[in-house]
């Protein structure tokens, strides 16, 4: 159907049930003239008289009672649904489609989606946890979640956790076998677990700063893994060193399970964003849920 042809049949519509041209142009607030050539077209296009006129009046022929019957119906359904939209624009509601880490997920995210759901129950929240760079606008997710450091420029992007730290951690059983690390150069003569990046394949280089120094470490180990909570675990069995999120070992550090080490190293750092491409308007499941996660300091 061409772009003019429903508005078209609506001007039939309108026509048929006034019963005049005249009303039926105020009521569709336009010109005569420009109401009958409608018709007129509509009536060419179809090859088949619609409407029976008089100089008194206007009424539909038995195929414009047909056709009317069809329409009358499928419109106030377009107009009712249309309405319906509009209601939408200011109401948060749909689908949400989000790519983040795990550990954003189980500690930024899910603590203040609880809430969010809780006021916004037409809002449906799809997580998938993905540690690779995901293209969110290729991919059809509505936002992602990333390290600060990893967020595209061409993006928005809006901090929902304060800076976050890593830590250095192993085991006592670990530590009685070996010597504390007193600087990064240290860790060449320790077993350390490596971790795979999904994203490069690469694996990944230990990170350091002190002073204003910044240190980059290629460790060395015989074990390799890709999972955070899996090289968690391995620190905590006494497989070597492990760099992890300062949070994510907190409990086991004060617990004994786990020591840490060359903390004075490890210097805070960007923590999560939640990150989304520029649009002309901004979905309103969106926005809320930009509010919710804003990182108010």
């Amino acid at each position: 159907m061409k772009r003019d042809e429903l508005n078209d049949l609506a001007a039939f519509v309108a026509v048929a049930e006034a019963g005049s041209f005249t009303r039926a142009a105020a009521k569709l607030d336009m010109s005569q003239s420009a109401l009958s050539h409608a018709i007129q077209q509509l009536e060419e296009r179809l090859g088949i008289r619609l409407l029976a006129r008089t100089t008194r009046s206007v009424s539909a022929t038995e195929a414009g009672r047909r056709l009317l019957r069809t329409l009358k119906p499928a419109l106030s359904e377009i107009y009712a649904e249309i309405a319906g939209l509009s209601e939408l624009r200011d109401k948060p509601a749909g689908t949400l489609r989000l790519t983040t880490v795990k550990h954003a997920a189980v500690s930024v995210l899910w603590p203040k989606l609880m809430g969010f759901m809780a006021e916004h129950p037409d809002v449906k929240v799809e997580l998938s946890l993905d540690d690779g760079l995901t293209d969110i606008v290729a991919q059809n997710f509505d936002a992602g979640v990333r390290l600060g450091e990893s967020v595209e420029t061409d993006m928005i992007a809006v901090r929902i956790s304060p800076d976050i730290r890593s830590a250095i951690v192993g085991s006592p059983d670990y530590f009685e076998a070996h010597p504390v690390p007193v600087t990064p150069r240290d860790l060449a003569k320790h077993q350390c677990i490596n971790y795979r990046q999904r994203a490069s394949g690469g694996l990944y280089a230990w990170e350091f700063e002190k002073d204003g120094q910044e240190l980059t470490v290629r460790v060395e180990g015989s074990l390799i893994i890709n999972d955070a909570d899996m090289i968690l675990q391995a620190a905590l069995d006494g497989r070597g060193l492990a760099t992890v999120f300062a949070d994510q070992a907190a409990g086991l550090i004060a617990s004994g399970k786990l020591i840490s080490v060359l903390e004075d190293w490890c210097a805070p750092y960007p923590g999560f964003f939640l990150y989304y491409p520029s649009r002309r308007q901004t979905p309103p499941a969106l926005t809320a849920l930009v509010d919710a996660l804003r990182h108010r300091s």
